[in-house]
């Protein structure tokens, strides 16, 4: 058991730090921090951080944050990160509950901590059809929750898809409010696999893979068809599976560990909490 560590993980390329103890204190309550970690080349790189802390009876508590230091209230691909690593360092029984700050995730970590299952909530559909003009073209497409909002495109070719320029016009598009929308296209391939790009919100760049993103989408899909499983190929090379379970849907997908990590810069002792 790791009682104050801090690790680098990924679940389908999506990398985050991770800490326990002490570090998970520090990512949970010092957003500059965060900063400095996250940033590529410059600090040990990362799309956000995972502070997770022992809940009793089989549960843990997740606290994420992106990589700007803002914090979201969940991320899929994190949460499986956070379920392997709740077995992994703090001793937890293969299926645990994640306690995130949008709902209790049920989790099974299965094929030898390979891969996990997330139980979560069918996600809400805000806007089943909503048009976005941005730089001369119209996008068409929905915006659903799961936790955190999501813009969704079928298109016909991912590769034409110019996301640096049309993704961040779409993402902080006034239609959308405030908060904006994490924006992802995705195409049906012939042998049936989803290709899907993701621009995300606090990182502000394409990533390699969104769980919350393949959840939204994977739901458009199983409720458009008359299949119970949608799979997912992310940009990483991963495979993700959601699939319709008794009250909601399922997620499964890759989380691995990297490294044990021991930074010597940012290592200043600031108060643990902003006030």
């Amino acid at each position: 058991m790791k009682d104050h560590s801090l690790w680098k993980m990924e679940g389908a390329g999506n990398d985050f730090l991770l800490g326990t103890g002490r570090w998970a204190e520090r990512l949970a309550h010092d957003p500059r921090f965060v900063v400095d970690l996250c940033r590529r080349r410059c600090g040990l790189g990362a799309d956000g951080v995972l502070a997770l802390f022992s809940d009793g009876g089989g549960r843990v508590k997740l606290v994420y944050r992106n990589a700007d230091g803002s914090a979201a209230v969940f991320c899929a691909n994190g949460t499986r990160c956070a379920a392997l690593a709740a077995v992994r360092l703090l001793g937890l029984a293969p299926d645990l509950i994640v306690v995130t700050d949008w709902v209790e995730v049920p989790a099974r970590v299965v094929e030898d901590g390979r891969r996990v299952v997330l139980d979560l909530p069918i996600p809400e559909v805000r806007r089943p059809s909503l048009n976005l003009a941005v730089a001369g073209e119209l996008y068409s497409g929905v915006l659903l929750d799961v936790g955190v909002p999501h813009l969704i495109f079928r298109v016909d070719d991912l590769s034409t898809i110019d996301l640096e320029a049309a993704a961040p016009l779409l993402r902080r598009h006034p239609d959308l409010g405030p908060e904006g929308a994490n924006v992802t296209f995705i195409r049906r391939e012939e042998d049936g696999e989803i290709a899907i790009r993701t621009w995300e919100r606090g990182v502000e760049g394409e990533i390699l893979c969104c769980g919350s993103a393949v959840v939204a989408a994977g739901w458009l899909e199983i409720e458009n068809s008359s299949q119970d499983a949608a799979t997912f190929r992310a940009r990483s090379g991963d495979l993700l599976t959601v699939s319709t379970s008794a009250v909601g849907v399922n997620l499964e997908g890759p989380a691995r560990f990297i490294a044990q990590v021991e930074p010597v810069l940012f290592i200043d002792e600031p108060p643990l909490r902003e006030n």
